[in-house]
């Protein structure tokens, strides 16, 4: 089974997603010891910002150009080869760290992982699972700033369009709040993924 493990948050040992991602991941490597992973880490070598490349044979193009096309095309290679994404997505601003919405750029490939019919859009990216590690510094789910969450239901879209059904979500909400806060946040998060039906077979 091949597991693709991204992190995007730029703090480190204090990130309260990597810490998550990395529990995730070593469930699935206790669960299903044939697991391989590939780890991107999308802060300490973060993807520019998408733009237009050309479409001219690689052998063509200028070195810096060639490199931007293949690195592309390595990111989304790993996405499609995945069996399971385990994603770890802070909340920033309402939404999700720009690095982690360059790597969604490069993913998001029309005739690669959706396609436009007459009958409107079609996933082709289905039958892999992506787990969310969600951290926020204030709660919304189930409150009334869940209106201002736009992290999930931007994840949940973008998936669903790529033909992915099985989105998962572990929130550790208000570790903004307070040291106390945030230790039992992330004990409840943990519990969650510990109790989860994470590591079956995707």
């Amino acid at each position: 089974m091949k597991l693709l493990q991204l992190d995007s948050s730029p703090l480190g040992t204090h990130s309260v997603t990597r810490e998550l991602t990395a529990a995730v991941v070593a469930q699935y490597r206790r669960d299903q010891p044939d697991t391989a992973v590939t780890y991107r880490d999308l802060a300490a070598d973060p993807l520019p910002h998408w733009t237009p490349l050309p479409q001219a044979a690689l052998d063509t193009l200028e070195p810096g150009r060639r490199k931007a096309v293949e690195r592309n095309e390595a990111a989304l290679q790993e996405f499609l080869d995945a069996d399971v994404v385990v994603i770890g997505a802070p909340m920033y601003n309402f939404g999700i760290p720009s690095q982690l919405k360059a790597w969604i750029d490069r993913i998001a490939v029309a005739g690669r992982t959706f396609r436009y019919t007459a009958q409107g859009p079609e996933g082709l990216a289905g039958g892999k699972r992506v787990i969310v590690l969600s951290g926020r510094g204030g709660f919304y789910a189930g409150t009334p700033l869940q209106a201002a969450d736009f992290q999930e239901s931007y994840l949940r879209q973008v998936f669903g369009f790529l033909g992915v059904t099985d989105v998962q979500f572990v929130r550790a909400e208000g570790v903004g709040i307070s040291a106390e806060q945030r230790a039992a946040s992330l004990a409840a998060a943990h519990t969650q993924i510990e109790d989860a039906a994470l590591a079956q077979a995707a």
